[in-house]
């Protein structure tokens, strides 16, 4: 059999019948049989429990992970205020789930409460990969990335894949959940092990380019950055990106309300990475002090540049992610790809954001592609020293 993955995407008036739309759809593409995991995507429009335990009940109780989102799309279509589900069934790939929570308050403990749930490594699967989701406001989206890639190397004796993403709730912004099996949780970690007889393979790219100078966070606590070269960082960030906005008919001594919060996503922060490259992180807000928010810790006296993310730069990052990941699977076929896409991106592509998940497709040929729009990505491979991302896209391609 290899491994077969099948999508749906589904909405209604309530939780429980978006979600049997999305599995009956799912099921239908997936020809019977036994389904091995389940990965279930839902808008915060929906009760996640009722969402959970429709798709437990259309699955025989099939292992599932899954979190609430901030936009889903299948190869077929591209949604806002659904459910998105990908069914698994793999004789080439054991699955197992586990949750755990109090991340904010101690990442260690909850990655290591998870890693200790999983069987040892297996004999005849010996490529280890995990989609790992979190809660999106935690605000410790890099720690826990780089705490899991470590106690899993250590704990299972071998390089483990991460890839995943931070969990949404359609720009509210006020409190997102993660699913394993029966069970959702806020502030918590949801984990599936993939123990393989082949690896899988991944890609991840961003689209933003430097609009500053070198600029130094002269003063920063856990998430909030609070001056910029010794100024208050909103009266910094609007004198750097005046003139890039400009461009596109924004006056920055005008912006306010919900503007502001639109021009931070176009106008984020680079952090200089190997190679000329940038780690891109979200300004989630402003605060009345001129204060700016961010999804996970800014360290004090970190340089960094303003990046702007042109659309043009967004379609095309999203079909280098893809081809960084086709090009890593070389000429195996495919059984899907998973798809971890950033809602700021979907925020800068506007109604052109179709266009982006057409790049996917377009690269990836006639498979099932399962996405969402995250509050952060997840890709790291081994080696490096760095897995959590902004604005990016994170193409996660299943083998057959």
């Amino acid at each position: 059999m290899g491994t077969t993955l099948a999508t749906g995407l589904g909405k209604g008036t309530d939780g429980a019948v978006a979600a049997a739309k999305a599995a009956r759809q799912a099921k239908d593409k997936f020809g019977g049989g036994r389904v091995d995991l389940s990965l279930v995507y839902s808008s915060s429009e929906y009760d996640y429990q009722a969402v959970v335990d429709t798709v437990r009940a259309a699955t025989g109780n099939a292992p599932l992970i899954g979190c609430s989102s901030s936009g889903e799309f299948t190869e077929e279509n591209v949604e806002q205020g659904s459910v998105a589900v990908g069914l698994i069934a793999s004789d080439d790939i054991k699955f197992a789930t586990a949750i755990a929570d109090g991340v904010k308050e101690d990442p260690e403990r909850a990655v290591r409460t998870v890693a200790n749930k999983f069987p040892l490594k297996r004999r005849d699967y010996p490529h280890l990969s995990a989609i790992f989701l979190i809660d999106g406001l935690a605000g410790v989206g890099e720690e826990i990335t780089l705490l899991a890639s470590a106690v899993f190397n250590q704990t299972f004796g071998t390089n483990v894949k991460l890839a995943g993403g931070a969990a949404g709730d359609d720009l509210k912004f006020k409190e997102t959940f993660v699913f394993s099996d029966d069970s959702i949780a806020t502030d918590a970690v949801s984990v599936c092990l993939l123990s393989s007889k082949k690896p899988l393979y991944t890609g991840v790219q961003h689209g933003h380019t430097p609009v500053s100078e070198l600029l130094r966070a002269t003063r920063a606590e856990g998430c909030v950055l609070h001056e910029i070269d010794g100024r208050p960082a909103w009266d910094v960030w609007k004198e750097r990106t005046a003139k890039a906005a400009s461009k596109i008919g924004v006056d920055v001594e005008a912006i306010d309300g919900v503007d502001i919060g639109a021009h931070l996503i176009r106008f984020e922060l680079g952090l200089p990475d190997v190679g000329g490259k940038y780690k891109i992180r979200v300004p989630l807000g402003k605060n009345e002090d001129g204060s700016l928010n961010f999804g996970c810790a800014i360290p004090k006296d970190v340089t960094f540049r303003i990046m702007e993310g042109k659309k043009e730069n967004q379609i095309t990052s999203a079909r280098v992610a893809a081809e960084m990941a086709k090009e890593n699977s070389g000429d195996g076929e495919i059984a899907g790809a998973l798809v971890f896409d950033c809602v700021c991106r979907g925020l800068i592509l506007g109604d052109e954001f179709y266009i982006g998940v057409d790049q996917f497709k377009d690269v990836l040929g006639d498979v099932p592609i399962l996405g969402w729009e995250t509050y952060g990505e997840i890709c790291m491979e081994p080696g490096q020293f760095s897995g959590f991302h902004n604005t990016t896209s994170v193409v996660l391609i299943i083998p057959k």
